[in-house]
């Protein structure tokens, strides 16, 4: 597992930095947005004050998350804690 999740008002939430150089581009945008389809669970992706739908390749690439930043999902419904996990672990493994 990447981190520990927190319980915050809004549901689930946990931090996870970007390790690829490159930071999240095309492809692991696609892939993110891809594998956060398959949960029922609102998920949002934020770095700073910018907030992007886990569903939308081009809401995540609005994010510009370069490599090195920190990335908090946050999420809530059934299986929010499921979709932290694999989506976390995606973001932690990106290596191009």
């Amino acid at each position: 597992m990447v981190g520990d999740i927190a319980t915050t008002p809004e549901g689930l939430a946990l931090t996870v930095r970007v390790q690829s150089p490159l930071g999240i581009h095309a492809r692991p945008a696609a892939r993110l947005a891809q594998e956060a389809q398959n949960f029922s669970a609102d998920i949002r992706l934020r770095t700073g004050t910018a907030e992007a739908d886990a569903r939308s390749m081009l809401d995540i690439l609005s994010l510009a998350a370069a490599g090195d930043a920190e990335i908090t999902l946050c999420a809530s419904g059934d299986d929010a804690r499921e979709a932290l996990i694999r989506l976390g672990n995606l973001i932690a493994g990106i290596e191009d």
